[in-house]
Parts: C-alpha cells; sequence; structure tokens
C-alpha cells in the first residue's frame, strides 16, 4: 500500500471527498441507490476494465496525468449520465464503450505518450459513453444523485486500483507487465466489439 501514500495530494483529496459525500446518505432508499451505482460499473466487465485502463495509463504517463486522467473521466461522466438519465440520445453508446477499451489498452500496451490535451480529450470523449450507459440503466426506484454518488465513487476506487498497478511500470520488469495488462484489456475490449456486432 505504499503506493497509495504516494499519490498525488490532488487525486487523494477529490477521492475522499467523494468517500465522503457518499456516506453522508442514510435510509434503506439512499443505501440501495447507492449500492446499485456503486456495483453497476464493477460488475459491468467493459466499464470495469476501461477504468482500470484510465488509471493504468495515467501512472504510466506519470504526472500530471496520473491524477488529471482520473478526474477528467468522472467529471466528464455525470454529464453523460446527466444526458441518460434525461433520455438525450446518443447513438452507439455500446460501440464506445467498447471501443474505449480497445484504445486505452492498446495506448498503454504501445507505451503511447501524446500531449496531455489529446489523453485527456480521449479520456472524457469515453467518460461520456461510459456515463451515459450508467444515466440510462438508472434502476427506476433508485434516487438519481444518491446512485451517481455510488458509480462516481466506483469509478474513482477502479481508477487507484489502476494507477497501483500502473506504478510499477517505473521498473522494466514492471513495464513489461502494465503493458501486458493494457494488451489484455484492449483484446477483451474486441470481444466486446465482437460481441455487439454478432
Amino acid at each position: 500500500m505504499i503506493w497509495f501514500y504516494k499519490l498525488p495530494h490532488r487525486a487523494l483529496f477529490l477521492f475522499f471527498l467523494t468517500i465522503g459525500t457518499a456516506s453522508a446518505h442514510t435510509g434503506s432508499g439512499s443505501a440501495s441507490g447507492f449500492i446499485s451505482g456503486f456495483t453497476h460499473p464493477i460488475l459491468g466487465w467493459d466499464h470495469l476494465i476501461a477504468m482500470l485502463a484510465v488509471g493504468l495509463w495515467g501512472a504510466f504517463l506519470g504526472n500530471p496525468s496520473i491524477w488529471l486522467l482520473p478526474i477528467v473521466f468522472p467529471l466528464v461522466m455525470t454529464f453523460g449520465a446527466t444526458a441518460g438519465i434525461v433520455g438525450t440520445p446518443i447513438p452507439g453508446i455500446e460501440i464506445g464503450i467498447a471501443i474505449s477499451a480497445v484504445t486505452l489498452g492498446a495506448l498503454v500496451a504501445f507505451a503511447a505518450r501524446p500531449p496531455i490535451w489529446i489523453s485527456s480529450t480521449l479520456v472524457g470523449i469515453f467518460a461520456l459513453f461510459h456515463g451515459y450507459a450508467h444515466g440510462t440503466e438508472l434502476p427506476q426506484s433508485a434516487n438519481p444523485l444518491v446512485y451517481s454518488v455510488g458509480f462516481v465513487t466506483a469509478t474513482g476506487v477502479l481508477h487507484l486500483l489502476g494507477i497501483g498497478f500502473g506504478l510499477i511500470a517505473r521498473w522494466p520488469a514492471g513495464k513489461i507487465a502494465v503493458q501486458t495488462g493494457g494488451s489484455f484489456i484492449a483484446l477483451m475490449g474486441i470481444a466486446f466489439l465482437s460481441k455487439i456486432a454478432s
């Protein structure tokens, strides 16, 4: 857990702020909404691998990406979720989610280091697709705000797990392991694309 204490203070602040907000909600309806939101990205493999990949790529790129990308993703994701909740039509959501896994995984696998504005833009675009899917799958009984806090919290946890693994890239063997992980994520994204196409 040493890596956890080495994370930039901004990322830690936002993570704990999110956790604090989540724990402030009480009552069975709020708990149900929070749990539904929290488990949605974790139980959906397409969401899970893409969110891990964001943290993985951020750690691989180093500062400022290590904290910027995991902040850009949930912030933009909330806009996509809002669009999904209100029913704004956005085509190709499932394809966009699968492509996000393929692209992010490939970027890690090939050790791509684009300018920060390109990496942030890519992550933001993919976040819209993931957020929209979360918003459209909001359970009828869930409070939208509490549900959103749940999936944003889960997203932060997955980003942190990706960062934790990505930090081993500072060693030669670790870099190979991280790039292999990126390849695995890209292959899973291709599998998702194939399933959508079939």
